[in-house]
């Protein structure tokens, strides 16, 4: 049996961070640099099933990359991990079409 991914719209996304959501980044480091949603954390994909530990289990996390493919393979993942995931449809590309800010660099901000 096929589940649906949760995923949630850029809009939402917006909504959930102005009350302190976190938002995971599965891209890689490089891309991560280039451009991120404020407050995004880096956990590239690969690295991803290996720092479960480090996420926060009693909140809901967003996952984004760059347009919602990685993003939708790894909150399957941390939903079948027992997490409360979406993915951000159309990633940081759709957030950086839209006008959103954006932050560069490898640290989060």
């Amino acid at each position: 049996m096929s589940t649906q991914t949760p995923e949630i719209t850029l809009d939402q996304l917006e909504t959930a961070m102005r009350d302190g959501a976190a938002v995971i980044d599965v891209r890689e480091p490089s891309e991560y640099a280039e451009a991120h949603v404020p407050g995004a954390q880096p956990m590239p994909m690969s690295q991803l099933g290996n720092r479960l530990a480090e996420l926060d289990r009693t909140a809901p996390l967003y996952v984004v990359c760059a347009s919602g493919n990685r993003s939708a393979a790894m909150t399957d993942l941390l939903v079948a991990s027992g997490l409360d995931a979406y993915s951000v449809a159309g990633g940081t590309s759709a957030w950086i079409r839209s006008g959103r800010d954006v932050v560069t660099g490898v640290q989060p901000r």
